[in-house]
């Protein structure tokens, strides 16, 4: 299979591409198209990974017919065959990795619910011991599992830099007080069924990621949810505070990018084979654990 890096629908107005997705209007519609394009360090590399599209988008449909007791969300159908007409020559770009989503005014927040100490998280709590102004426990690891989880909200970046984590009480000032716990409650209900479902099969959620909008019938979730790459899952069997985990994500890919000691600017290098099939593999992985399913990428 090649990897998709990009999409090209005709005369279906483009809206944007992200790292990841392009974005499409189509009528009172928006349809995502995952890429199998791949980032690392804030840079989209020179190669992607097969199928990687098409993994992200079937975890995430996983999640939110999961999820949707507990949340709405924005999906109207994945089904290409239920797509309008002037899709249909594009079905070869859209199959498996496509979803056509309501409109929605999206919060200018990431919403982010941490179980255990990781990453920013980390770094802050080091310097600090806090993490977005919540104080923890003295004594804490890199890993370690946090007392309870708690909701870290981020601003959204625009320009491709790393999203900034901010305080609670700023968050209210963006989105106002109602919108704020609602929306941290939300995010920490989530949170604790997904975990709950990745420990049941021997993971564990460590942390995620979630984007939300408001449409005329209430606030939903919205983009991808739950993926390897909005998500840290790591192996419950190898977990031990102390370091990094061993986790279902790319990073082969930023192991990689060290050893060549690439300077982390633009152009971004091209990854190996075995890198490529080594992550692909990773991500399938984590599909089949999540899921209980298997995924062909052929």
């Amino acid at each position: 299979m090649t990897a998709l890096l990009k999409t090209d629908l005709g005369v279906i107005p483009l809206l944007g591409r992200g790292k990841v997705r392009d974005l499409y209007a189509v009528g009172d519609a928006l349809l995502m198209v995952a890429t199998d394009r791949i980032s690392a360090f804030d840079h989209v590399l020179g190669s992607g990974i097969p199928g990687k599209g098409i993994i992200l988008t079937q975890i995430s449909l996983f999640w939110f017919d999961l999820l949707k007791d507990v949340v709405p969300n924005h999906i109207l159908t994945a089904n290409v065959d239920e797509y309008p007409a002037e899709l249909q020559a594009y079905r070869d770009q859209l199959e498996g990795r496509s979803m056509l989503v309501k409109r929605a005014e999206m919060f200018p927040v990431e919403c982010v619910a941490r179980g255990y100490l990781a990453g920013s998280g980390w770094k802050e709590y080091k310097a600090r011991r806090t993490v977005c102004g919540i104080e923890l426990p003295e004594g804490l690891l890199d890993g370690s599992r946090l007392p309870r989880a708690i909701f870290t909200p981020a601003t959204k970046s625009q320009d491709g830099a790393h999203d900034e984590n901010i305080s609670y009480e700023h968050m209210e000032t963006l989105v106002g007080a109602e919108d704020a716990a609602q929306l941290r409650k939300l995010t920490l209900r989530i949170y604790q069924v997904a975990a709950e479902h990745a420990e049941v099969n021997g993971l564990i959620l460590a942390d995620t990621k979630f984007e939300f909008g408001r449409t005329a019938d209430g606030i939903v979730l919205a983009d991808e949810v739950l993926t390897p790459d909005s998500s840290r899952f790591w192996e419950r069997s190898l977990w031990s505070p102390g370091g990094a985990q061993p986790s279902f994500d790319k990073q082969f890919v930023r192991d990689y990018l060290e050893s060549i000691h690439w300077n982390k600017q633009a152009p971004a290098p091209s990854l190996p084979p075995e890198v490529v099939e080594r992550t692909q593999a990773k991500y399938l992985e984590a599909y089949r654990r999540l899921t209980g399913r298997d995924l062909r990428i052929d």
